[in-house]
């Protein structure tokens, strides 16, 4: 999707928000979702980038973002961010905050997307709940964006440039595509219903392939191979 081709709502979800929200919370988004696109850092991509800082015109060209409340006479203790991985916030998992002097382990439920919190029940000093901001930082070379993952995978020249059949390594196993001669570059798969799991309001996503040129990726032939000596070379020395 071209960036200029963003709706509102498409907008804020890029930006992993829910819809209109207060202008600096539009802007908190947007620091966290251009800080884990950036090209020149690990998991960053361009493309995501450029969809990421066209989101934050838009919304605030449309005045998405609507002002903020008047500041409290005090200010309140910043509340520790809950940082997961990507495959955390597939799978669910735990993770440690720091609260002040006291160091607490969380539960994150499958699912779970930048910008939602966290319930800690009865965990604030006056026995309140407390609700800890997520952030799904990009890990083990997957990057998360609204409800898709991301990912890069190498092929060879030749699959890229003439076609055929690629193996690719994902979170949930090896899934398979063809490709057609003459694909322009960059060239990305979407690879149906891989990204993170429907939760509340949100959809499943899907998993964002882009592919790179690489002469160590293997052909197709050679995947094919290295799968059935995988197979049968056990069977083949226990005779």
């Amino acid at each position: 999707m071209n960036p200029s081709d963003q709706t509102l709502n498409e907008a804020f979800a890029v930006l992993g928000l829910h819809g209109p929200t207060d202008q600096t919370e539009v802007a908190r988004a947007f620091r966290l979702a251009v800080k884990g696109a950036r090209p020149d850092l690990p998991g960053g991509d361009a493309d995501r980038f450029r969809r990421v800082i066209a989101a934050y015109r838009l919304i605030q060209d449309r005045g998405g973002g609507h002002p903020a409340l008047a500041a409290p006479t005090t200010r309140p203790v910043a509340l520790p961010v809950v940082g997961l991985t990507p495959l955390q916030a597939i799978q669910g998992g735990d993770a440690t905050v720091r609260l002040g002097m006291r160091s607490l382990r969380v539960h994150a439920p499958a699912g779970m997307r930048t910008g939602e919190h966290l319930r800690l029940k009865n965990a604030a000093d006056d026995g309140s709940d407390l609700y800890l901001p997520v952030l799904i930082r990009p890990s083990d070379g997957l990057a998360v964006l609204g409800d898709d993952l991301h990912m890069r995978w190498g092929a060879t020249p030749r699959v890229l440039a003439d076609g055929g059949r690629l193996e690719i390594e994902t979170h949930a196993g090896t899934r398979s595509a063809w490709l057609t001669p003459g694909l322009q570059s960059p060239v990305r798969l979407r690879l149906r219903d891989l990204g993170l799991p429907a939760r509340g309001s949100h959809r499943t996503g899907h998993l964002f392939v882009t592919l790179f040129a690489s002469e160590v990726a293997p052909s197709a032939a050679e995947d094919m191979l290295a799968r059935f000596t995988r197979v049968w070379t056990p069977d083949r020395l226990a005779a």
